[in-house]
């Protein structure tokens, strides 16, 4: 609490960067600013958890086959496929919100990211409505995943210009906080529903319930971002860049862009091994139930809460490549022998000692890891930067239940997810070791 209260101290009294000396933001108004932004950033969580969580009830609806592992298969591609329209949302997207404003960037990432949360809580079911069932589904992906390009990009840059020098992991962090909140909350809704409701009804049409709830809060956020003020570093740039500059600004800037990608590959790997994936994995794999599941992802998603910010804290101090380098390599000596140890004697203690654990590297990782891609990537391009690595590395992180499921089913080895997160980590050491900030 000490820290905290320095950091906001901090925060107070000195300028943001790139405010050539203009007033900057109180502390009371960039807490209230982080939470309007983290708002709409936890809403978009919450809709990718809740997708992962009823994965196997969603196949089952959509693309019934009498195979539950191609049910889960499909479900879980269908999952991933939103994660392949980051890269053209980042592009897209992340220019216009170059160009207009972080405060309208939001606003319009908000809307799209509702458009698409509708459509999955009403389409009708495969026995309905037949092939246009998938669909919808399909296209309510990829429309979220359009719009989650940018969001991510918009929300840690946003924290960052709002930011001093000394607070600023401990003000990005926030963003990667707001998530597990979201984490948490889908979980939370998952252990109710799964105590009220019976497994046969919350396969029918209970795991609709928690995507109706997301719907319910979109008019809220949308109240809570239209009074976002606008960043003093975007107001201070006079000619805002045109797409083909920023297309330049990227190709000549690859070596960043390529940095971020590793970076982002440990950092997205890791989240979705301990939630999306945590209760088909607990369920499915380890015959552990639902409800259990669930609990444990809960719990995660609480730790990550409190551990994000702590370690944000943390890269303010001691700097962001020692955490970068410490964690992975934790990972790398931990993740495959923790794995082996959870699936050698399943149980509801081993899971939640296992995921506690690998979101410990995650935490320590994330908390330096999503301030430094701000950081790596030139200012007049920061959104459209930022956005395009961490949607490129998405396509393959975002995937990471989709190919947990395949290799623990081609090679019979449940311990997978460790090998898979310990081919992320060394992406993301490669990436700390090699990474340097962006000169300002």
């Amino acid at each position: 609490m000490t820290h905290v209260a320095e950091t906001l101290q901090n925060t107070k009294t000195e300028p943001a960067e790139g405010t050539a000396g203009a007033p900057a933001m109180t502390a009371r108004g960039r807490i209230r600013a982080a939470a309007q932004v983290a708002s709409g950033n936890m809403l978009e969580m919450y809709d990718f958890m809740v997708f992962g969580y009823y994965a196997a009830a969603i196949g089952r609806a959509f693309f019934p086959s009498g195979d539950a592992y191609a049910e889960l298969m499909m479900s879980f591609a269908t999952f991933g496929a939103g994660f392949l329209m980051r890269p053209l949302g980042a592009v897209i997207l992340g220019a216009y919100v170059d160009r207009i404003g972080r405060r309208k960037g939001l606003i319009l990432t908000l809307a799209l990211m509702s458009i698409g949360t509708l459509t999955l809580a009403l389409t009708p079911a495969y026995v309905q409505i037949g092939l246009l069932a998938p669909l919808l589904v399909l296209c309510g992906r990829l429309l979220q995943g359009f719009s989650a390009g940018v969001e991510l990009g918009s929300t840690s840059v946003y924290l960052a210009e709002i930011a001093t020098p000394k607070t600023r992991g401990f003000v990005v962090s926030f963003q990667s906080a707001s998530q597990q909140v979201a984490v948490a909350a889908a979980a939370a809704i998952g252990v109710a529903l799964t105590t009220i409701l019976s497994p046969d009804h919350m396969t029918a049409w209970g795991w609709r319930i928690p995507l109706l709830i997301g719907c319910l809060i979109v008019p809220v956020l949308f109240f809570l971002r239209r009074n976002l003020q606008e960043t003093e570093t975007f107001k201070h740039t006079r000619t805002p860049p045109r797409m083909a500059e920023v297309l330049r600004t990227i190709l000549v800037e690859w070596r960043i862009i390529g940095t971020g990608i590793l970076m982002v590959l440990m950092t997205t790997t890791s989240f979705y091994v301990i939630t999306a994936y945590t209760p088909a994995f607990g369920s499915r794999v380890l015959h552990l139930s639902t409800r259990a599941s669930l609990l444990v992802t809960l719990c995660v998603g609480l730790a990550n809460f409190i551990l994000l910010p702590a370690f944000g804290a943390l890269s303010d101090r001691i700097g962001r490549r020692r955490l970068l380098i410490a964690s992975t390599v934790l990972a790398l000596l931990t993740a495959w022998p923790v794995m082996h140890w959870l699936v050698a004697a399943p149980s509801f203690e081993h899971l939640l000692a296992a995921e506690i654990w690998l979101a410990v590297i995650y935490s320590a990782y994330n908390g330096a890891a999503v301030v430094y891609l701000t950081e790596i990537v030139p200012p007049r391009i920061r959104t459209t930067g930022f956005s395009l690595a961490y949607s490129l590395a998405t396509c393959i992180g975002g995937f990471t239940p989709t190919i947990c499921t395949w290799l623990i089913h081609t090679t019979g080895d449940r311990a997978m997810p460790g090998a898979w997160l310990s081919l992320a980590a060394i992406c993301g050491l490669v990436a700390a070791l090699v990474s340097r900030p962006y000169a300002r």
